[in-house]
Parts: structure tokens; C-alpha cells; sequence
């Protein structure tokens, strides 16, 4: 019989062009890739950041500091733990990096201590793209604790997504609050 080996043929090719599809950067549900729907979009070329307007000090407008929060020096868990990313990145945004910073001190100095870095995304773009994108976000924040230092076998990565939304609702402030990762220790 002939047809099997054109079926496990078949097969790989499938599985390759399901793996080529799933790789894909994609785009929103809205059809847009740089989630602006009307095409103003406030990004900048180049940077793999698009725009939300979401101001350094405050995301959302509801009054989260981002500049000394967090930064314990007495050997304490920082008390900031979460931090915020634009549309559709996963690159850290520099005003949360003294955030991390302190995080991976305490890491460092507490050697037993572990912590679940937990990838979050807004409802906006499949469920599939979401969970890929919550754990791009969560890898980022682990390379970034590595390179300060942190211990490997201390942390974890899961994705949430967009399962788990911080605030609902179908505003640009809300789907600020939901584009993050949190700190679980």
C-alpha cells in the first residue's frame, strides 16, 4: 500500500504550516496590526511600541506610582508588584526598571525566596496570541532579573493572558491596567 508514506508526508507538512500560523506576529481582532482603529496611531517607527498614551507616572490615570514604590532596602519584598507594558510589547519601559531593580536585590539577597512572574494582556487579539504575548511579557522581566543577577531556579513563568483582567471594561484606561506582570512571591 502506497498511500502511507504520502500520508505521514501529509502530516509534517501540516504540522509545519500549523507552526509557521502560529507564529505569526498577527494583529488585533479589529484587523488593525498596531491597535489604533482609526489609524492615528501614536508610536514610534521602529521602537516595537504602539501607542496607548499611558503617561510614566500614572497608567490608566489611576494613580500608580511608578518612580520610588517598591524599593525596599531593609530586606522586605518590594512593595510594588506589578508593572505595566504598551499595546501589544513586551519591552520593559524604563520608568519600571528601578522597580526591577529592586526586585532582583531582594532576589539576590534572599536566596531561598521565589517568585511566579505572571504575564497578563488586555482582552484585545485571540486568546492564543494573548497567552503567547503573557508570556513574552513574563520572559522579558526574567531575562532582565537574570542579567541583574537573580538565580534562574528562583523564578517561574506563567501566562495568564488575558484570563485574568485586574479592572474590566472596554477603554483605553482599562486595557492599560490588564497589560501587565505581576510579581508573586
Amino acid at each position: 500500500m502506497q498511500l502511507k508514506p504520502y500520508a505521514r508526508t501529509l502530516a509534517v507538512a501540516l504540522s509545519l504550516a500549523f507552526l509557521a500560523g502560529c507564529s505569526s506576529g498577527g494583529g488585533t481582532q479589529d484587523g488593525s496590526m498596531d491597535g489604533t482603529r482609526g489609524g492615528a496611531g501614536s508610536g514610534v517607527a521602529g521602537s516595537g511600541v504602539s501607542g496607548s498614551g499611558v503617561s510614566g507616572s500614572q497608567v490608566g490615570g489611576t494613580g500608580f506610582d511608578t518612580g520610588t514604590a517598591g524599593q525596599q532596602t531593609d530586606g522586605r519584598i518590594p512593595q510594588q508588584r506589578t508593572i505595566y507594558f504598551e499595546f501589544d510589547s513586551d519591552r520593559i519601559r524604563s520608568e519600571f526598571e528601578p522597580v526591577l531593580a529592586s526586585h532582583a536585590r531582594y532576589l539576590r539577597e534572599n536566596g531561598n525566596s521565589r517568585v511566579v512572574l505572571q504575564g497578563h494582556t488586555d482582552e484585545r487579539g485571540t486568546r492564543e496570541y494573548n497567552m503567547a504575548l503573557g508570556e513574552r511579557r513574563a520572559r522579558s522581566v526574567e531575562r532582565f532579573l537574570s542579567v541583574q543577577g537573580v538565580s534562574p531556579s528562583q523564578v517561574e513563568v506563567v501566562s495568564y493572558g488575558e484570563e485574568r483582567p485586574a479592572v474590566r471594561g472596554q477603554n483605553e484606561e482599562t486595557f492599560a491596567q490588564n497589560r501587565r506582570v505581576v510579581f508573586a512571591y
